[in-house]
């Protein structure tokens, strides 16, 4: 029983993890240059995402736990469903070392569009083994939408931030 609340909980915080390393690392520069980025109307507030992703880290992550659990562990059984997972979970870690880190609009937007292939690969994967499992990942898939859209906007409206780019 104690063995599998440790499962639960390791699962659960996992994505966290990355998402707070990759905050921690690029948290100095962040605002100022975000706050001079030109970004659409629509633009959620900075003071959202943390809020959003920590519900959505740990949906996700709750998630993983509940496909692991029922495929009986790491096996043959696992090795697709959990390594979609794990492929749009590193994809994810990625996005703020490439927009915020190195501040390459074009990869950041690259990588986003193919987390989006993978979420929506991985909840397929998910959906004959558990389907609250790939319910709780609708909202993530619904945030990534919104973040593809602004990751676009932001990238066609800033020439002047792409890497290479001279006036």
């Amino acid at each position: 029983q104690r063995r599998m609340w440790a499962y639960t909980v390791g699962f659960t915080v996992l994505p966290h993890v990355g998402g707070f390393l990759g905050w921690f690392i690029n948290r100095k520069d962040m605002p100022v240059w975000y706050e001079r980025l030109k970004k659409p109307s629509w633009c959620p507030s900075r003071k959202i995402f943390p809020v959003a992703w920590t519900v959505l880290y740990t949906g996700m992550g709750y998630a993983s736990y509940l496909i692991w659990n029922d495929l009986g562990g790491c096996n043959s059984k696992a090795i697709v469903p959990l390594g979609l997972y794990g492929a749009q979970l590193a994809l994810n870690w990625a996005w703020p070392p490439f927009f915020f880190g190195i501040r390459n609009l074009k990869m950041a937007l690259i990588d986003i569009l193919c987390l989006d292939g993978l979420v929506i690969g991985t909840m397929c994967s998910w959906y004959c083994i558990n389907k609250v499992a790939t319910l709780l990942m609708v909202p993530y898939l619904g945030w990534l939408a919104m973040a593809t859209c602004l990751t676009i906007r932001i990238w066609k409206d800033n020439p002047e931030a792409k890497p290479g780019k001279t006036e």
